[in-house]
């Protein structure tokens, strides 16, 4: 594993860590991230913990566990056939996360394409 891939999978284990999404099922959950860190790209992964967790913002109790992983891999399926949309600007997702939006929206000057954001 290459320092970028492990700067990559620190970012997301960041967000579980800072929202307590492991919830008590740690082992397992452990292994269902690392399955999706190797399935789908870490920005991606970052981009769908944060627009699950901004869908059960007002949620009195967040999910947590496998049930939220569950939730994320189906948006990561989702964007497998559709187009990849974000709820979130940059710095709305530095606000929640913590983290430079870069790796995720690409710099501020050019966004990717990839990414569409609603008006």
């Amino acid at each position: 594993m290459t320092l970028e891939q492990q700067l990559s999978q620190q970012r997301v284990k960041h967000i579980v860590s800072s929202y307590q999404l492991e919830g008590s099922e740690s082992e397992s959950f452990a292994n269902y991230l690392d399955e999706l860190l190797h399935a789908y790209a870490s920005p991606l992964i970052e981009l769908a913990l944060t627009e699950t967790i901004v869908t059960h913002w007002l949620t009195v109790t967040l999910p947590r566990g496998i049930p939220f992983l569950d939730q994320v891999h189906t948006l990561l399926k989702h964007w497998e056939v559709a187009e990849i949309t974000s709820t979130l600007t940059p710095d709305q997702f530095q606000q929640i996360t913590g983290l430079d939006p870069s790796p995720v929206f690409g710099s501020s000057e050019v966004p990717p394409q990839s990414i569409v954001r609603p008006r």
